[in-house]
């Protein structure tokens, strides 16, 4: 049973968190404490079609954090392979991505960051024995389900996500309160590919490859093409408009 204060436990015996503020100040500051170089952080994208927009964007980008809300995620996922129900079963160093199964309720905030700082160019941003350097190291071999059972017991990440949690610029929720988002990371992998990554899918989606050119993720950020997050926008048909929510 956690003594970290704010952690909740369902009926079912489900461990819950406070879900994390979109902000990228809460984002940047949780991925430091959990030993990324303050070399990397966060930041708001405002438009995935305004080149002068965009040309804010500090480069190089190695991942891309997307918040849906729940209807929306829901019709996008409808043309999805696979399912919620685990598929996935890679592990080792050769695996195109890290990927981490979702077993803590309103914790996809924080699995997101997890995703977007374990795969690509970021991963080399991680700092020896940090809490980070250590759960990739220990989780590397082991399949998904023990993975996420892995993060599930760490009181270190549990207590470094509370800790972010309760922070940012509105009040923060009890964790039994419901979250209608869902967070998903994009990012690049081993094989050039990009995918889609929520740990409350069934496993990694294959976005196919990135630009033909550069194979760069970079090369993404272009009008009308954000790393995929406009995929989700595109893959809505038929949505109404009060569907089309998103936050990236």
């Amino acid at each position: 049973m956690s003594t970290t204060p704010g952690v909740s436990f369902r009926k079912d015996g489900t461990k819950t968190f406070i879900p994390l503020e979109n902000n990228p100040e809460v984002f940047t500051k949780l991925i430091h404490n959990l030993g990324v170089s303050e070399k990397l952080g966060f930041y708001d994208v405002y438009s995935i079609d305004e080149p002068e927009l965009l040309a804010m964007i500090p480069r190089p980008v190695h991942a891309l954090v997307f918040i849906t809300p729940a209807p929306m995620w829901a019709r996008v996922r409808e043309n999805d392979p696979g399912s919620k129900e685990l598929s996935y079963d890679g592990s080792g160093p050769d695996e195109p991505v890290v990927w981490y199964k979702q077993t803590i309720s309103h914790a996809c905030g924080l699995i997101a960051l997890l995703h977007s700082v374990s795969n690509g160019t970021a991963k080399s941003f991680i700092n020896t024995n940090s809490i980070l350097d250590k759960i990739l190291k220990e989780t590397q071999d082991l399949k998904p389900l023990q993975r996420a059972n892995h993060l599930y017991n760490s009181i270190e990440l549990e207590k470094a996500h509370m800790a972010a949690a309760v922070t940012g610029d509105t009040i923060a929720p009890a964790s039994e309160e419901p979250s209608g988002y869902h967070f998903i990371s994009f990012v690049k992998g081993q094989d050039g590919h990009l995918y889609d990554l929520e740990g409350g899918w069934g496993g990694p989606v294959d976005c196919g490859t990135l630009d033909d050119e550069s194979n760069d993720i970079n090369a993404s950020f272009t009008p009308g093409f954000l790393l995929y997050g406009g995929y989700f926008l595109r893959a809505c048909p038929g949505a109404s408009t009060d569907l089309i929510e998103f936050s990236l």
